[in-house]
């Protein structure tokens, strides 16, 4: 048996930190090994020790001594004094777009959470306006960021020193799309179209006017249209222009969960059951992703789960598709990828404390 590693998570306040919480402590690779805790508090938590996780997340308080685990004061000090090896950062991208690049220097493997590292190209970086852009160390540290979705990259993450997890609307569009994309059957020139529905709590922990009760209840909206965050990695990740795929994300009045629904044409007719065959051989080695045969997939299905579901129906012709694709943003479309992300550099089962 080998020692089992030792994390650490910045930003565990929020609905993705307490899920990556939650799956850390019942890792059974880390048993006996909690993950540091660490963030901003103020002077009275600290001069108490931190507070105490449990405090934070009620529901985490039978989580392998969770009560015990306490939220510290940020520090590079407290990392290094804990020997900490992999640092999970569920931060706003800006904070990771400092600290990164800090504990990379400090000899640790870095999971960052945010849109920080995710994006190769300068043109779909732009939308996040970093401060930093075009500086030396922003150029290496994007050069040696890994876009973390195993189904995609699995051999790079391995190695891989920073792992940048996608977005959760980008992997339940990415999962669905790359393979007939791959396979070279879509009219890309035809357009992708993507419709995807999100649960509040896709927003984040922190209320707007948007998320607020009164406006969310009873209600479906459109939002972020053309120029969504997560599209520059449809684009990078599928392999298609922006001019070749249109994403339109809704807010549904529901805590969790994600539905995309994705319009394709294809250059020749095709049967169902040849689109089924192609999913299944390009996820073949891929656990946490479930193709559905029978029937088409839905939020209720993947939720609190690590899965990806897919489906696909194909129009009487042959040459249209409807794909559905769900997962539950706080764990495929953030934490439990996370998670799926350090067992691929750790080389541990990829399912490992997920299933």
């Amino acid at each position: 048996m080998t020692k089992p590693v030792q994390t650490a998570v910045v930003g565990v306040t929020g609905y993705a930190g307490a899920e990556l919480a939650r799956l850390l402590l019942r890792h059974p690779r880390l048993k006996g090994v909690p993950p540091v805790f660490a963030g901003r508090i103020d002077e009275k938590d600290a001069a108490r020790g931190g507070v105490p996780l449990a405090e934070i997340h009620p529901e985490l308080g039978s989580s392998n001594g969770a009560g015990q685990v306490k939220l510290q004061p940020f520090a590079w000090e407290l990392l290094a004094a804990r020997g900490v090896e992999v640092l999970f950062l569920a931060t706003p991208h800006e904070q990771s777009r400092e600290w990164a690049p800090e504990a990379l220097k400090r000899g640790m493997r870095v999971i960052d959470l945010s849109g920080a590292w995710r994006l190769a190209e300068p043109p779909n970086r732009a939308i996040y306006g970093f401060a930093d852009e075009g500086t030396e160390l922003a150029r290496t540290t994007q050069a040696e960021a890994v876009y973390g979705m195993p189904e995609l990259h699995r051999g790079k993450i391995a190695g891989a020193r920073l792992v940048a997890n996608p977005g959760c609307y980008a992997t339940s569009i990415i999962l669905a799309v790359k393979p007939l994309v791959a396979a070279g059957l879509v009219d890309v020139e035809h357009g992708i179209i993507c419709d995807s529905k999100s649960g509040v709590s896709g927003a984040g922990k922190a209320p707007t006017a948007k998320t607020h009760f009164m406006y969310a209840a009873d209600n479906l909206s459109a939002y972020g249209v053309f120029h969504h965050r997560h599209t520059g990695e449809m684009l990078e990740q599928i392999g298609v222009h922006s001019g070749e795929l249109v994403f339109t994300p809704h807010l549904l009045p529901i805590p969790r969960g994600i539905l995309s629904t994705i319009y394709v044409r294809f250059r020749e007719p095709q049967t169902r059951e040849r689109m089924v065959a192609i999913y299944r051989e390009f996820f073949i080695a891929s656990p946490m992703v479930r193709i559905y045969d029978k029937v088409l997939p839905q939020i209720q299905y993947s939720l609190r789960t690590g899965y990806a579901d897919i489906g696909i129906q194909v129009s009487a012709d042959g040459r249209r598709a409807v794909i559905v694709s769900c997962l539950d943003n706080l764990l495929k479309g953030a934490s439990s990828q996370a998670v799926q992300n350090l067992n691929v550099m750790q080389g541990w089962c990829e399912q490992e404390g997920l299933e």
